[in-house]
């Protein structure tokens, strides 16, 4: 019988609060004979980040996340910073769960953390996914330069209890605000844009905000991106685009144009906002992409 410890990292604010209300009865449902369940609470960003790297750099095999994509988005950057080899099990709790979405994994979080417990007690050696980076940071999930990383920051500011909808309520903010159109110049093995743009999203997952179904074809253990880039747009425009991108049915629109890429660069003409898995990042003028296939080991 094993004694290993499984170390559970929790953001109690995660799904405004969910995360927190539920630490009891995760703890419950992972606990196993012989095992001892480890938790650790993030106070602030970061935080989660820090222990994780901490504890796998200190040997620890097996870490479970319970919270959003927020959360899985640090975890996977304490991981990788420290060049780990840890499995990463994911209890969805916060707001979008776009990773769970795009892993398969059960978004009712007491079945999910049923399944992650039983994997852990017969030893699953799990299953691994593609990792991005830009620049000095990894994503799992995908990253966003231009208008929806507007849209994230916006969001992120409200605390309605509003779930999804609280990406379209930011949505209408940024267009009331103005949808700003810088040059950016695209480049892969090819130049793939070169001119202005509303946004580029190199998604890793189909699911970007909970709801919006960005790239439908993507898939993170494939060892591709789905580059999808914006031209300029209207108000209009992207009133009419929106139940197309909830649908996963905008692909063919001719404001549209779709890359599979595996590394690029983006040069903008002025500092541009950016997010990685929702997180909003300083303003940049630069963005180097690049994936690394099969990089995280998924419970």
């Amino acid at each position: 019988m094993t004694t290993e410890t499984v170390h559970l990292f929790l953001n109690p604010a995660a799904g405004r609060g969910r995360a927190g209300r539920r630490e009891p009865r995760i703890r419950e449902l992972l606990s196993r004979p012989g095992y001892e369940v480890e938790v650790h609470l993030s106070r602030d960003v970061g935080d989660l980040e820090a222990q994780v790297a901490e504890h796998v750099s200190n040997g620890a095999l097996r870490l479970v996340v319970a919270g959003g994509d927020g959360s899985i988005h640090e975890a996977a950057n304490g991981i990788m910073r420290v060049r780990g080899d840890a499995a990463l099990g994911v209890i969805p709790t916060g707001t979008g769960n776009d990773f769970a979405k795009a892993c398969g994994i059960p978004l009712d979080w007491e079945h999910a953390t049923s399944l992650l417990a039983d994997r852990i007690a017969a030893n699953d050696p799990g299953r691994r996914v593609d990792i991005g980076q830009l620049n000095d940071r990894f994503f799992a999930n995908g990253a966003g330069i231009g208008f929806d990383a507007k849209v994230t920051r916006i969001a992120r500011a409200y605390r309605m209890p509003i779930g999804d909808l609280v990406y379209l309520l930011a949505i209408f903010r940024c267009m009331v605000d103005g949808i700003a159109t810088p040059h950016m110049r695209i480049t892969g093995e090819k130049t793939i844009w070169d001119g202005p743009i509303t946004l580029a999203n190199v998604a890793n997952g189909p699911f970007i905000g909970g709801m919006f179904h960005i790239a439908p074809d993507a898939r993170n253990d494939d060892g591709i991106f789905d580059l999808l880039i914006a031209a300029p747009v209207s108000r209009s425009k992207i009133l009419s685009l929106l139940p197309k991108l909830i649908r996963g049915t905008h692909m063919r629109e001719p404001e549209i144009v779709h890359e599979p890429v595996t590394a690029l660069t983006v040069e903008c003409s002025e500092p541009v906002a950016s997010h990685l898995d929702g997180e909003v990042q300083p303003l940049q003028e630069r963005f180097d992409v690049r994936l690394m296939a099969q990089a995280l080991r998924l419970l």
